[in-house]
């Protein structure tokens, strides 16, 4: 993406620029798909097998906190006997790592040793080593000495790396020195395996994770001192291909982002349990990605849904911001990763004003730009489906893939097409290439005016956005407005839907007029809804909440049909109690 003005603050009010996504429809080359493939071939060959000899530790020479809370049901279900991940469950006895039978999702969960950190959160020492212990047998056996993927991924080894120091005396209080060796010995030849491939994990929190992976190793294994030095240029060298100079990860997920902070957080840890100094190119990334994550963040300090991402509470945001330890206010426009927050009184409105992220970056991307959303207070308005990287495992393909669409998102759908096409293959495909923005700031309103190419070349139009908040932040005014962009075009009158759905408990009662409706939020404050220029509707929608699960809600639709020559629809939401 393109800054016109690339020397302004990250926080600035810009007058105008444009975001272009560069190669966004175009996922790996043929060329790069061959050598990605080669590459994880040669994890099998004697070659590397040798790579991966050598010297393991007889004890760690630190061991670095994980300052992070674990999920309390996740924990208390290990306790029980089950490893439970977003509606999918598997019993410890009957483990299988070397015939895997669950979604990639539980399997990042479970090779990752994500797990590690729900069961340390909710007993002992004495209670959970034996669960741990039990797990990482299992593992060991399947994988412990054959590198195969994706167990031995770059970016699975470098949370496994990362949780087993973590939380070592949970995996290496058993008395047995077999398996103590045994799990040593893999933590060196993993840290080995990352030396050679960190670099060749996919840019943006995978490659972040595998570079701390090789630092944490570099710090608590012993004779780790070159591999320290190798892994501080190799971080540097990812977050400068992982995140924009606003902070924002090139995924453009919120939930990423998170996890990104996370990791990063965590290798602090290693570094003051060394007492070591933090370098100041890792500390100066950590502050940028918390602002940014700060600025996707509602009035409930939980996080917006974009790009994938769920409503992730605001408990967890602010545990998370505590052990960073960065003290700094929400980012008011992140220039690169896309997302413009205005926030007035008690009330705050978060925008997609950018192309959605790159298809060899990201799978599973939004078609979103140009949606918002809005709160007051503790309480939501307007809100996406939201969720699609993170929902149940029991929801139906058919509704994930669909949460990912335009009309699942809060903004102006043409003839129920997506402004952004998404491909069976979980990538996404032509469509938004260009988002022109400005932003304006007076005493009496903030206001930003976007507009997007993603129609052009089906239908014709520019989608141009324009929303002002009120200084009180009890007025939101918006238009939306449909551009010819191809005078040599002529078609008939082409329908269109703008939907803004709402927080599930918000109540809705349309006026008799079919232009307003007044929405009723649980503290009983009333908001009015009025639109000029189509008709108003209230349909079904449904809303992915924090654990991934689908809630009831509704929507409210403004539909019409376009000529030729374009239309413009005002719309307004007024607090009036």
């Amino acid at each position: 993406m393109n800054d016109l003005t690339p020397g302004s603050g990250a926080d600035g009010v810009e007058e105008g620029k444009r975001l272009i996504r560069l190669g966004g429809d175009r996922g790996l080359s043929l060329a790069e798909r061959i050598s990605e493939r080669f590459q994880r071939l040669t994890w099998r060959t004697p070659l590397h097998a040798m790579r991966l000899r050598g010297r393991h530790p007889l004890k760690l020479i630190a061991v670095a906190d994980d300052p992070f809370f674990g999920d309390a049901l996740r924990g208390n279900a290990l306790l029980d006997g089950t490893l439970q991940f977003r509606g999918e469950r598997r019993a410890i006895e009957t483990l299988d790592f070397a015939h895997p039978d669950w979604s990639p999702a539980f399997g990042d969960y479970l090779q990752s040793f994500a797990w590690l950190r729900d069961l340390s959160s909710v007993t002992t020492r004495a209670r959970a080593a034996p669960i741990a212990e039990e797990i990482m047998r299992r593992w060991l056996a399947a994988h412990g000495e054959k590198v195969s993927d994706p167990a031995w991924r770059a970016d699975h080894w470098g949370c496994r790396m990362l949780f087993w120091i973590a939380h070592a005396p949970l995996i290496l209080s058993s008395t047995d020195l077999v398996y103590r060796s045994s799990v040593l010995h893999a933590l060196a030849r993993g840290a080995r395996h990352l030396d050679r491939t960190a670099d060749k994990a996919q840019a943006g929190v995978p490659r972040l994770a595998a570079w701390c992976g090789v630092l944490v190793a570099g710090l608590i294994l012993p004779g780790g001192d070159p591999r320290r030095a190798f892994g501080e240029a190799g971080l540097t060298r990812a977050l400068a291909h992982s995140v924009f100079e606003d902070g924002g990860t090139v995924g453009r997920s919120p939930a990423g982002q998170l996890e990104a902070v996370q990791l990063l957080t965590m290798l602090v840890e290693a570094y003051h349990a060394r007492r070591a100094e933090v370098p100041a190119f890792l500390q100066g990334a950590l502050g940028r990605m918390v602002t940014a994550l700060l600025g996707v963040c509602h009035g409930d300090k939980g996080l917006s849904s974009w790009q994938g991402s769920g409503p992730i509470p605001g408990d967890v945001i602010a545990q998370t911001i505590e052990a960073t330890g960065v003290r700094t206010r929400p980012l008011k426009q992140a220039r690169d990763w896309g997302y413009q927050r205005l926030s007035a009184g008690s009330t705050v409105l978060i925008m997609d004003a950018a192309p959605p992220p790159v298809a060899r970056l990201v799978e599973g991307g939004c078609a979103s730009t140009l949606a918002f959303e809005l709160s007051e207070g503790a309480h939501r308005l307007v809100v996406n489906c939201g969720g699609a990287g993170m929902a149940d495992a029991q929801l139906p393909r058919a509704l994930t893939e669909a949460l990912r669409t335009t009309a699942a998102h809060s903004t102006l759908v043409i003839d129920d097409s997506n402004s952004t096409a998404i491909h069976a293959d979980g990538t996404l495909g032509r469509g938004v290439g260009e988002v022109e923005l400005a932003r304006h700031e007076t005493d009496n309103a903030s206001r930003i005016e976007a507009s997007h190419d993603g129609y052009v070349r089906r239908y014709g139009f520019l989608h141009r956005r324009s929303v002002a908040l009120s200084h009180d932040g009890r007025d939101l005014r918006g238009e939306d407005m449909l551009l010819p962009a191809d005078r040599r075009r002529s078609r008939g009158d082409t329908p269109f839907a703008i939907r803004f759905h709402l927080a599930p408990h918000i109540e809705v009662a349309p006026t008799a007029d079919g232009q307003a409706a007044i929405l009723r939020t649980p503290s009983g404050a009333l908001w009015q809804f009025r639109c000029k220029g189509g008709a108003l509707g209230v349909e079904a929608s449904l809303w992915i909440d924090a654990r991934g699960r689908p809630q009831s809600t509704e929507q409210l639709v403004v539909r019409g049909e376009t000529p030729a020559g374009g239309t413009n629809i005002s719309w307004v939401f007024h607090r009036a109690k």
